[in-house]
């Protein structure tokens, strides 16, 4: 997957902001108020999210409803995937990252994986979920404060497709 382009991210931000179906019209004179967009370039961007699977659409009259298919959430999620899927070894690129975040980061990560392993139950269920470790199996990471750096595994990381 790769990451939407300018005024894609634009329009996603906007239809995921609003969170009702909206027409190209609405789109276009809410952009207008920051850029001069003509609707045949924000329609044609809607029909390739559309297309991309990230829009779906239903028609009224002459016109289209557009709205997300996935939540920015999800979005987010697929992004972070792909980026882990770069690395030949996904340990040390999460080990990375998890020293790279903010203590409140550290602990929404917990939460959520508290959540996802049952402890929890307020995040979606995920057809053919994985079986996480307990958290005793978990293996531990060095503190924020005192941690080692990490060794280079020399992945190149990929480009965007």
């Amino acid at each position: 997957m790769r990451q939407f382009g300018e005024l894609e991210a634009v329009i996603m931000d906007r239809l995921w902001e609003w969170g009702r179906p909206v027409l190209v019209r609405e789109v276009v004179d809410d952009l207008r108020r920051d850029r001069p967009l003509a609707y045949t370039t924000v329609m044609t961007v809607m029909e390739n999210l559309h297309r991309k699977g990230w829009l779906r659409r239903e028609r009224e009259g002459r016109a289209w409803r557009y709205e997300p298919t996935s939540s920015r959430s999800a979005y987010t999620a697929a992004l972070m995937n792909d980026a882990l899927g770069t690395s030949a070894d996904r340990r040390t690129a999460l080990a990375h990252f998890v020293l790279q975040m903010s203590p409140h980061d550290v602990n929404l990560l917990q939460q959520a994986l508290d959540q996802v392993r049952g402890q929890a139950p307020s995040l979606p269920e995920r057809s053919q979920a994985p079986s996480l470790p307990e958290r005793s199996q978990a293996p531990s990471l060095p503190e924020r404060s005192q941690a080692p750096s990490l060794p280079d595994q020399g992945q190149a990381s990929r480009p965007p497709e």
